[in-house]
């Protein structure tokens, strides 16, 4: 396979951040007086914030507006992208192998831009893509294809050529559902690694595995 595009998620993928929406669910919820009911952050997981703010009205009676809930989280989550989310082992490593070959990089993520923008940006790689697109921006989950269509449009690369990076399970259902080859990234949050690998065109333990990278997608 000889790739020319990358779609790249952040959370789980470039960014060793997925514990930190362990608990951030429940923790809003409490913050705004709301008891949350068991199992809420399982709910959200395969929710974009966006979704995740209707969610809020809807099941548990919140009357502040979408971008109210969505503010008021991303409050409490700033901190931690501005200051400390790390970049997994061997990103930079493989960001500079795909340059090198000419592939054309951007991002598809659910976590919104400000975010994503900072944390990329202090960890030195915001530079390597071309553009962000975030599903509350396109206004889809990763449960549709929408967000990787225009990611792809924006490439300008055959899909058959262009191959995005997931962690999570349901995005790379809804990917390879699409018809774009995947990278399946290892995330000890993701605990369906059987299906991931299953479905994956190439699955990746871990980001330093550059030989692995050059012969099934640069070669």
């Amino acid at each position: 396979m000889r790739i020319r595009g990358a779609i790249f998620d952040v959370d789980g993928t470039l960014l060793d951040s997925m514990f930190i929406w362990d608990t951030i669910g429940e923790a809003y919820l409490r913050s705004i007086g709301y008891e949350p009911r068991e199992n809420l952050n399982e709910v959200f997981k395969n929710m974009s914030l966006l979704q995740a703010a209707r969610y809020y009205q809807t099941e548990y009676g919140v009357t502040l507006c979408v971008d109210e809930i969505m503010n008021g989280v991303n409050a409490m989550l700033e901190r931690y992208y501005r200051f400390e989310a790390p970049l997994k082992a061997g990103v930079i490593e493989l960001l500079e192998q795909l340059r090198e070959s000419g592939v054309k990089l951007c991002i598809a993520t659910a976590t919104d831009r400000f975010l994503v923008e900072a944390a990329l940006e202090r960890c030195g790689v915001l530079s390597c893509f071309g553009r962000i697109f975030t599903c509350g921006e396109v206004g889809h989950g990763k449960d549709e294809p929408h967000i990787f269509e225009e990611a792809l449009r924006f490439l300008g690369t055959q899909k058959s050529e262009t191959v995005v990076f997931e962690d999570a399970l349901y995005a790379i259902r809804t990917v390879k559902e699409a018809g774009f080859p995947v990278a399946a990234v290892y995330d000890s949050h993701e605990k369906e690694r059987d299906k991931v690998c299953t479905l994956a065109d190439v699955y990746l333990e871990e980001l330093t595995q550059l030989d692995k990278v050059r012969k099934y997608l640069l070669d």
